[in-house]
């Protein structure tokens, strides 16, 4: 199964709408959904500062800020071939 790592904050927009978009699609296509949320940790607000949401594909950087639903299918069922 997939992991995807969503890197995010609270009282984000952008986050919540990522957030949306990823509950969307996890109906159709299952993955293990990991929510990290930034601003708990010194070194990850460092690294992404005001670059959130930012979503991980099986531990590689796939989105930051937005994404649609299909372009987060497109990727998961390329991901999975590769797999």
């Amino acid at each position: 199964m997939l992991t995807l790592t969503l890197y995010s904050r609270a009282d984000c927009c952008l986050c919540e709408e990522m957030k949306a978009v990823l509950a969307q699609v996890q109906e159709d296509l299952p993955f293990t959904l990991e929510q990290i949320d930034i601003s708990t940790d010194p070194e990850l607000e460092s690294r992404f500062g005001q670059e959130i949401p930012v979503l991980f594909v099986n531990g590689r950087k796939a989105f930051k800020y937005r994404l649609t639903a299909g372009e987060l299918r497109r990727r998961l069922v390329r991901e999975r071939v590769v797999s």
